[in-house]
């Protein structure tokens, strides 16, 4: 008796990219050290926590936890941030961005743009895209056109697209809801941008 057998290809939006621009991503992952200046962390001023080893940056890559408060009324939100500065302020010349992380929970990589930050229309509601708990160290590639602003984005916020130029930093925050708060960890081996 023949029984036919079916196929089934999944495509990834973190995968979605020709062989080429996979293999110049797995490329910037073992040529791209971190660099401790470009890096900092940033908690709201309503009692959420953080930790890290002795310094950022230990035995060439980040350990850092988060103690993320609920939110605390309306009009106060709580927030943890591990944030990536630019060294040009710009990502004028890219079209990806290579991660090499862990995580305890999803990842909400942001891009910093002045237009919705506080030198824009103060809604905070950058372009951003999830990646995965990663308990193993994973490498991923996000093409800039699989970003897209929140959900929650106000009415009032135009959206402008992203405009690489007004791109200053990118935001790692752990996927947290607001009402309950949480606790996570992220460690980041490797970043790099890529035309």
């Amino acid at each position: 008796m023949f029984i036919p057998t079916i196929s089934f290809l999944v495509f990834s939006p973190v995968l979605s990219m020709s062989s080429t621009s996979e293999q110049h991503c797995q490329q910037a992952a073992s040529t791209a050290p971190l660099n401790e200046k470009n890096w900092r962390y940033a908690t709201d001023p309503h009692g959420s926590e953080v930790k890290t080893k002795q310094t950022l940056i230990k035995d060439e890559r980040i350990w850092i936890s988060f103690k993320r408060v609920p939110r605390v009324n309306a009009k106060n939100n709580s927030w943890v941030e591990l944030i990536y500065d630019l060294q040009n302020q710009t990502l004028e010349e890219n079209s990806t961005i290579m991660l090499q992380y862990k995580s305890s929970k999803d990842l909400v990589v942001k891009l910093s743009q002045k237009d919705y930050g506080g030198f824009g229309d103060k809604s905070y509601a950058h372009y951003q895209y999830t990646l995965p708990v990663q308990h193993r160290w994973g490498t991923h590639c996000i093409n800039l056109a699989d970003f897209s602003r929140p959900s929650w984005t106000p009415v009032n916020s135009v959206d402008k697209g992203i405009i690489k130029e007004h791109v200053s930093a990118i935001y790692l925050v752990p996927d947290l809801q607001d009402a309950f708060g949480g606790e996570a960890v992220i460690e980041v081996k490797h970043i790099a941008l890529i035309p």
